[in-house]
């Protein structure tokens, strides 16, 4: 095991900017800009940001660039994000940068250990408008510090067994992309084309669904659907949340994410009923629901028309697929980046939609239950190996950096 020390004596803590307004002259310069949202800790190497300053915009932070190679942690959360600087940056409040002021620290191999280390500087976090990790705390960190030739060897250890690790996480993440967009695929194709991909075929007249068997129907949702919108008046019914995991039913005991005063304004979702985020067709979601309950008044509940009725699965398919694959999002009128970009009413009720025979949505419905769980089924165990391996990178960082393994090339 290797002595410790104080993140102080070898570096200086130094704390992050923003510049004083949104002056234009200060924004989209070629400086980065680093938030917490910019980096992972996986990726090591911080090279891009999602906004940029100019050099106005850096002297009105009263600071100067933080160096290459030095290394960036995350003050505010998520905190313990790890990268060091590719280039010379600027930070915002979110993030501090230990710039190196001894000529015998590695900041790579710090870099290593402090990626195994998330937990902890987790738990040194404090305040209430801002739960963050302090300066004083971050400088009085102990870090491990064997001679400058072990950091060196080590580092270059970890930068190859790491690579190769690397390579392996990408080949399963890219397998369960593979999979993912083949499950897409799947339910796009079986919801507009059905399963006789030799049957005689008709121009829908419709982009997204393109030709569709001679037999089905293309309809006006507005023809087999009924917005409603019901206030239940009062507390007795479990409140439901749209996730992109469906519809799930609230622990308002719990205290836990925004919670209204009252749930007496809520609208009535029932069993069969369909109900959707439209405030936000880039993260929002739409559900069949399998619970009685009530959700918020902001959301979109429908039904079939009464006397009307096809098949709930093959809509609820159909439905999502408009939202996985920006059908929705095409539709939708607003402010994007601000996560406001709606689908009105008016251009939800008239969106075209396909109608083969409830047989058929029956039969559809069906196959992708069988497919899609198949296909998540592969999706999971790649998940898990994952995650699996994952965990051993972390043992082999930390095994590296606290010397209970020998690391002996350079």
């Amino acid at each position: 095991m290797y002595p410790k020390q104080k993140i102080k004596f070898s570096f200086a803590v130094k704390n992050g900017a923003t510049p004083k307004s949104d002056e234009p002259t200060y924004w989209d310069g070629d400086i980065l800009w680093v938030t917490p949202a910019d980096f992972t800790t996986e990726q090591c190497y911080i090279s891009e940001a999602r906004r940029y300053i100019t050099e106005d915009g850096l002297n009105s932070c009263g600071t100067n660039l933080v160096p290459v190679g030095s290394v960036v942690v995350s003050n505010r959360a998520p905190i313990g994000l790890i990268g060091i600087a590719a280039e010379a940056l600027c930070t915002s409040q979110g993030c501090k940068s230990l710039i190196k002021k001894v000529s015998d620290v590695n900041e790579k191999f710090v870099y290593y250990y402090l990626t195994t280390q998330e937990k902890a500087l987790n738990a040194l976090g404090r305040g209430t408008t801002f739960f963050e990790l302090s300066s004083y705390d971050l400088a009085n960190f102990h870090i491990p510090m064997p001679s400058y030739a072990e950091q060196t060897s080590i580092a270059v250890y970890l930068d190859r067994r790491t690579t190769e690790i690397d390579t392996l996480l990408a080949d399963l993440q890219s397998q369960a992309e593979m999979l993912d967009r083949h499950k897409r695929e799947l339910i796009a194709n079986a919801v507009t084309h059905g399963l006789n991909r030799y049957g005689p075929t008709v121009d829908s007249e419709v982009d997204w669904i393109g030709a569709v068997p001679s037999h089905w129907s293309v309809t006006k949702l507005k023809w087999v659907f009924e917005i409603v919108k019901r206030i239940y008046g009062k507390e007795d019914r479990d409140v439901l949340s749209i996730t992109q995991r469906g519809l799930k039913v609230r622990d308002i005991e719990s205290n836990e994410g925004q919670l209204a005063v009252s749930y007496a304004n809520y609208q009535v979702v029932n069993v069969n009923d369909f109900a959707m985020n439209s405030m936000d067709l880039l993260t929002g979601w739409v559900d069949c629901s399998p619970f009685e309950g009530v959700t918020s008044p902001d959301y979109r509940v429908f039904r079939f028309f009464p006397g009307k009725e096809q098949c709930h699965s093959y809509y609820k398919y159909l439905f999502q697929m408009c939202y996985k694959n920006r059908i929705f999002y095409r539709l939708g009128q607003g402010v994007s980046n601000l996560g406001r970009w709606r689908l009105q009413a008016d251009q939800f009720l008239n969106m075209k939609l396909p109608q083969p025979p409830i047989h058929e949505q029956e039969e559809i419905a069906a196959f992708l239950d069988k497919k899609t769980v198949q296909v998540d089924s592969l999706i999971t165990d790649i998940n898990a190996q994952i995650e699996k391996l994952k965990q051993y990178r972390q043992i082999v960082i930390h095994d590296a950096v606290t010397g209970k393994i020998k690391v002996t090339e350079g």
